[in-house]
């Protein structure tokens, strides 16, 4: 039997790396409710998905009830995950909101 004949057809494989940085907590009081609603209200600003990883535990950090549970208290170091079609500038957002003390410093 002969192998199938593509033509002018040449099937192409496409890989997509999703974006993943380290992050973390420097305010004092750490990852409490107010930054973790601004985290939230931040990152359903973007098509992707974001995940944020603690001690092999994700959460979806569009999820208000998630983020809360990560606990994260100052010096905690989070994975951020974003996958999607505006990664880039979601995880610069998200980046720049850790790195700013969640604006409370």
């Amino acid at each position: 039997m002969p192998a199938p004949s593509w033509g002018q057809y040449q099937p192409t494989l496409f890989l997509h790396r999703m974006l993943v940085s380290t992050v973390t907590v420097k305010n004092r009081a750490g990852l409490h409710t107010r930054p973790a609603a601004s985290l939230v209200k931040l990152a359903a600003k973007y098509k992707s998905e974001i995940f944020l990883n603690r001690d092999g535990f994700s959460i979806n950090a569009k999820s208000i009830i998630g983020v809360m549970t990560l606990a994260a208290e100052l010096g905690c170091k989070l994975e951020v995950t974003v996958d999607g079609p505006d990664e880039q500038q979601a995880m610069e957002d998200i980046t720049l909101f850790f790195s700013s003390g969640f604006g409370e410093l």
